[in-house]
């Protein structure tokens, strides 16, 4: 089974390219997951017979947003976080609600729960760091616990967070800037705590030069400054039957690259 997910930054111009349509060509995808749709479900054009279509929205349109497109039909979808957790925090801060973004979609299949999430950026300015710190990271391990409770979790998407200084091109230079603080990175590694592991630095501990994500300034792309910032975790009892975890750094049509893992 392959699984991939892919920060789109819009599913809409990235369908009117038609990136998408030649990437699920190419890799055909088993489960596709997206963040960044910036489009609800009525807005999109996507329309693939084999796949069955779930979306996240987020109540402001054209921001943020989740889907995951699968050829197995779920038991189960959950948008958003479970009730208890939405009442354990406070979602809010200067910038809006990031639980009323569309930002986090879980499907529930038979031998585990694959979830997909769209991180809150903390900001240049750091102004949401504190949202990322003390609300949506805690809140975020409480939803792979919760999952885990009941079977073993596969989890993808854009967490805005390159985890070590092998994960970015130019780590010296970003120390403390949004993406690369310690609070975020500590925070990453909370999460992992939590029985899950990052599959493509376990699978590939030394891999330099891997990158999910790249500025459009500065070519930044054609030079391969980059980051890793979007990952697929697993859970240690399933992470086992993965035989492959892949960056797949030549599909274009985002700022954002695809990545993927196999399932035996």
């Amino acid at each position: 089974m392959k699984l991939y997910s892919w920060n789109v930054n819009g599913i809409r111009a990235v369908w009117n390219k038609g990136a998408l349509q030649s990437f699920i060509e190419e890799h055909q995808p088993d489960i596709l997951c997206l963040q960044e749709t910036k489009a609800n479900q009525d807005q999109s054009e996507f329309d693939l017979e084999e796949y069955e279509e779930y979306w996240h929205d987020g109540a402001r349109k054209g921001y943020s947003g989740t889907a995951i497109f699968t050829k197995f039909k779920p038991l189960s979808v959950q948008q958003n976080f479970s009730d208890e957790i939405l009442r354990k925090y406070d979602f809010t801060d200067d910038f809006g609600d990031t639980s009323k973004e569309g930002r986090v979609l879980t499907l529930e299949f038979d031998d585990f729960y694959v979830t997909t999430v769209y991180t809150p950026n903390s900001k240049g300015d750091l102004g949401r760091l504190k949202m990322r710190e003390l609300v949506w990271g805690p809140a975020y391990q409480d939803h792979i616990e919760e999952l885990q409770s009941k079977k073993p979790v596969l989890a993808c998407g854009d967490f805005n967070v390159a985890h070590q200084e092998i994960d970015l091109a130019r780590p010296k230079e970003n120390v403390g800037k949004h993406g690369f603080t310690n609070e975020e990175r500590e925070d990453f590694t909370n999460l992992l705590k939590k029985g899950v592991v990052d599959t493509f630095r376990t699978l590939h501990p030394d891999a330099v030069d891997k990158y999910s994500w790249w500025t459009h300034w500065g070519k930044a792309r054609e030079r391969n400054v980059g980051w890793r910032i979007d990952y697929w975790l697993a859970s240690d009892s399933i992470a086992e039957r993965i035989v492959s975890a892949e960056i797949h750094m030549d599909v274009m049509g985002s700022d954002h690259c695809p990545v993927s893992i196999t399932l035996e």
